[in-house]
């Protein structure tokens, strides 16, 4: 008599016989097939381990990532004037870099809902969040020094903290209420705002009439709104077993992608100094 065993991901190093490294989900085939595999998906948000690391949220947040280094390399060369300025303040490049963010928002909503899977581990939370928010003020801190028209005062690490905040706080709602609040966000943080808000201390919600200046200003609304359809959108994925039929991710290319996904926040701090750094000494040797 066969005994059946719960769906298991396999992803990332260990993974059996050398598989691509996917979010492939081995099942026993004695065990309901597709049915079953779809019933386990929906009993994922309650059962009580939680789903492995996926590659395919890595890659995603490693192509944010390098979109985010070629986006600073080219505001450096622009404001380095080694490339006209015009190009680095050009609508679709600045909508190139609002992509980004929004990018990361969503990712935020994703890896919550996938880290809860197994119950919410507050200390695991917290330590994260600690995490994020003193790469916030660090950024805060350096920027006011070296911009201090446009010092970084709410900028995507602090949104990505806000919005950690606020995803953990609606985690146990059903998808149906988080993709409403998601949308409510969304409409609240285009349409609402008041010149009571113009201060910084108050600028960060999003609903300054006119914001003070900033070089990186990601206000909570209207972009937690997208961590909260991420949220939804995974619920989603998750009941539906969309997960299942997703095809595996392997390639030079992809591990890299993977590499920087999971290794994004330091990226993010260094690139900048190191870019800025080798420009500047770059153009210092050529005059």
């Amino acid at each position: 008599m066969s005994r059946c065993r719960p769906d298991t991901f396999e992803t990332g190093p260990g993974r059996p016989h050398d598989q691509p490294a996917s979010f492939r989900i081995a099942g026993d085939p004695s065990c309901g097939g597709n049915a079953n595999r779809a019933a386990s998906e929906r009993r994922l948000a309650s059962q009580t381990i939680g789903i492995p690391r996926l590659v395919i949220v890595d890659v995603a947040r490693g192509i944010a990532i390098v979109g985010v280094v070629l986006f600073h390399l080219v505001w450096d060369l622009s404001y380095l004037r080694i490339i006209p300025p015009e190009v680095a303040s050009h609508p679709l490049w600045l909508l190139f870099g609002r992509l980004l963010a929004g990018t990361f928002m969503v990712l935020v909503g994703v890896s919550l809902v996938l880290a809860a899977a197994g119950g919410f581990r507050r200390d695991a939370f917290m330590r994260r969040l600690a995490i994020l928010i003193a790469a916030a003020l660090t950024i805060s801190f350096l920027t006011r020094i070296t911009f201090p028209q446009t010092f970084v005062y709410f900028g995507i690490l602090h949104a990505i903290a806000a919005a950690s905040v606020v995803g953990a706080l609606v985690l146990r709602l059903n998808k149906f209420t988080i993709a409403i609040l998601g949308l409510v966000a969304l409409v609240l943080g285009f349409t609402w705002t008041s010149a009571d808000f113009d201060p910084r201390w108050l600028a960060w919600t999003g609903f300054a009439a006119s914001s003070p200046p900033s070089n990186d200003f990601v206000p909570v609304f209207p972009w937690v709104g997208l961590t909260l359809l991420g949220m939804a959108g995974t619920r989603l994925a998750l009941a539906q077993g969309w997960l299942h039929r997703a095809r595996p991710i392997d390639g030079r290319v992809a591990r890299f992608l993977a590499w920087a996904g999971r290794h994004s926040l330091p990226i993010y701090l260094v690139h900048q100094p190191v870019l800025l750094g080798v420009l500047i000494t770059l153009v210092k040797l050529a005059r």
